[in-house]
């Protein structure tokens, strides 16, 4: 009985509420994957006095609700385009992904994220030129072996949900370039007052 309720459920997510199902994975594992960082970051160090940033957090929620809609629509779009699983097409499709999707995904993330930061327009470029590339270069070596699994042996209504748990690594990864130097200022300064109270 709670097994089919749970299919139904799960049934629904991936047909019917596909896109909302989506948005809210993107933003969520954003979400989880920055939580991990700050963990690695900060609770290896002094993990007494750990306490994670939430509104950081929440930030990179609201940038993954923000990107989610366009992951969504972007490998329906793929699979219209490119249709079948074949060799050459998933070498297509994983070339667009590659020179369309990543650097717009990049973009997205580093602008959004240092807007949300209420950074200026100015401050959130020179961001974007300092970190773009090194983002769109680790890219490289995660994300075509991943989307070959996806596009070679996944259906359309299952690829956003698999891209988000490798994303899970990813958005580690992500939320480390993002945030190393405001993590090591952080500790700097909590450094020099354990410091001043000894």
């Amino acid at each position: 009985m709670a097994l089919s309720k749970i299919r139904k459920v799960a049934g629904n997510l991936f047909s019917k509420y596909l896109l909302l199902t989506n948005t809210v994975s993107c933003g969520g594992l954003l979400a989880i994957g920055d939580a991990i960082t700050q963990k690695i970051e900060h609770g290896k160090r002094d993990p007494a006095t750990f306490k994670y940033d939430w509104p950081r957090t929440g930030r990179m929620f609201t940038v993954g609700l923000l990107m989610g809609p366009f992951n969504h629509a972007w490998y329906t779009f793929l699979d219209k385009m490119l249709v079948g699983n074949a060799g050459k097409i998933v070498f297509k499709k994983i070339c667009c992904d590659q020179c369309v999707a990543a650097p717009y995904f990049c973009t997205t993330f580093l602008m959004g994220m240092a807007l949300l930061e209420g950074k200026s327009w100015t401050v959130s470029v020179a961001e974007l030129k300092e970190k773009f590339f090194v983002i769109y270069v680790m890219d490289w070596f995660i994300w075509p072996p991943a989307q070959f699994i996806n596009f070679y042996f996944l259906p359309t209504k299952y690829r956003v949900l698999y891209v988000c748990f490798i994303t899970l690594i990813w958005d580690t990864i992500l939320s480390y370039i993002k945030h190393k130097e405001q993590a090591a200022e952080k500790y700097k300064v909590l450094e020099e007052k354990k410091n001043q109270n000894s």
